[in-house]
């Protein structure tokens, strides 16, 4: 039960105090996504130098999971090549499938293991996800424009 107060407090955290919330340029690509059934949203955006990401920078609106996942993420994958932050966020999005029964990896997840909890809330899960797919989707339209 520690545990998972420590948890909640690394997400209320992020909430309070999000890292590199506010639009920034320059930017590649660019990703808007909504949580229809909850009403968050999420508009993103990715720089890259060369095949790394350089920074991501977001607007939010929603729950303290939607808005937490979105600093956590944007942590994790900042200085990390393309290919690195995407393995990065497979190991996000097999964290959020596991039902809570998943034994996520640590040294990969960082902060993100906090969200292991949320997963056995299926209706909370695409609020963990919202911010993960949308620089997916970004960074596929930053890929896009260097191409």
């Amino acid at each position: 039960m520690q545990l998972e107060a420590m948890y909640q407090e690394v997400i209320l955290d992020h909430y309070r105090n999000p890292h590199n919330k506010g639009l920034r340029e320059p930017y590649e690509g660019e990703a808007h996504h909504v949580n229809p059934t909850c009403g968050d949203e999420v508009t993103l955006r990715v720089h890259l130098s060369g095949d790394t990401v350089a920074d991501v920078s977001y607007d939010a609106m929603g729950c303290s999971i939607s808005q937490a996942s979105a600093s956590v993420m944007s942590d994790l994958v900042i200085g990390k090549s393309v290919k690195e932050a995407m393995a990065v966020g497979d190991e996000f999005l097999t964290l959020m499938q596991s039902r809570g029964r998943g034994e996520p990896d640590e040294d990969v997840l960082e902060d993100a293991i906090a969200f292991a909890g949320v997963s056995q809330y299926p209706a909370r899960i695409k609020c963990a996800l919202l911010a993960w797919m949308a620089w997916k989707d970004a960074t596929a339209r930053a890929l896009g424009e260097a191409s």
